[in-house]
C-alpha cells in the first residue's frame, strides 16, 4: 500500500510539473524560431513573456497580443505583433530563447516575465539579472523595450515584495526602456476579469491588459514615426 501511495504521489507531481510548462489546449503556442522570423514587409513588435502573454486558457484571437494587433491596425500602424509567450516560463527560460525571438526587423519588445519566478520564490537578484540580460540583448539588436512590471503577492512577505518592486523600478531606468508599473493593473484581484484560477485574465481581462499595454506603447510608436 505504501508503495502504491508513493507511486500515485509521484504521478500527481509529474502531472503538475507538466501542466506548469504547457500552454494549455487553447492557449497561444510558443513560437518556433521559424515562426518568430519576421516577413520582409513590416517591422515586428515581439510580445515576449509567459502564460499572461501566451493567452493561457483563451483562443489565440483573444490573447492580448492579438488584441494589440487589432488596435495597431485600427490606428494605422504597420507592425506585426509576434506572440512569443510560453506558459510556465521563467526569466531563466527567457534568457535562453530571447535571441531567436529577436530575429528579423524587431523594433519593439514588450517584456513580461518574472511572475513565475515570484510565485516560486526565486531569488530576486537572479530574476533581475536575467531581465537585464534580456533587455541588453534586445537593445543590442536595435529594439526598444517596454518592460511590464510585476508585484509579489501579499503572502510573500514585506521584504520579498519590496525587493521585487525595487528590482523592476531599477530596470525601468535602463536606457531605451519604457515601463508599465504593473502589467495586471485593473485586472489582478478582480474576479470578473479572471479565469477560474484567479490568476489568468479571461477574455474581458485580456482586453483591459491590451489597453494598458497600448497606452504605454503608443507614445513609443509615435517617437519611432517621428524619426522616419
Amino acid at each position: 500500500m505504501k508503495i502504491l501511495t508513493s507511486l500515485i504521489l509521484i504521478a500527481i507531481l509529474a502531472l503538475a510539473a507538466c501542466k506548469g510548462e504547457q500552454t494549455g489546449p487553447t492557449a497561444a503556442k510558443p513560437a518556433s524560431p521559424a515562426a518568430a522570423a519576421p516577413s520582409k514587409s513590416v517591422p515586428k513588435i515581439v510580445a515576449f513573456g509567459d502564460s499572461l502573454t501566451a493567452g493561457y486558457g483563451l483562443p489565440l484571437s483573444e490573447s492580448y497580443p492579438a488584441l494589440l494587433q487589432k488596435k495597431l491596425e485600427a490606428d494605422g500602424y504597420s507592425y506585426e505583433v509576434v506572440n512569443a509567450g510560453v506558459s510556465g516560463d521563467t526569466t531563466d527560460g527567457g534568457v535562453r530563447r530571447i535571441d531567436w525571438a529577436l530575429e528579423g526587423d524587431v523594433k519593439f519588445v514588450i517584456l513580461e516575465l518574472g511572475a513565475n519566478d515570484i510565485l516560486r520564490g526565486q531569488p530576486v537578484p537572479k530574476m533581475k539579472t536575467n531581465l537585464a540580460a534580456i533587455i541588453e540583448r534586445s537593445r543590442a539588436r536595435g529594439a526598444r523595450i517596454l518592460l511590464a512590471g510585476m508585484e509579489a503577492p501579499t503572502n510573500a512577505g514585506p521584504e520579498y515584495r519590496r525587493e521585487v518592486h525595487e528590482a523592476y523600478q531599477e530596470l525601468a531606468d535602463t536606457p531605451d526602456v519604457e515601463f508599465i508599473p504593473f502589467f495586471l493593473d485593473r485586472v489582478a484581484g478582480v474576479a470578473t476579469l479572471n479565469q477560474g484560477d484567479g490568476v489568468h485574465p479571461n477574455a474581458e481581462g485580456a482586453r483591459v491588459v491590451a489597453e494598458t499595454v497600448y497606452s504605454a506603447l503608443r507614445p513609443m510608436l509615435e517617437k519611432e514615426k517621428a524619426k522616419n
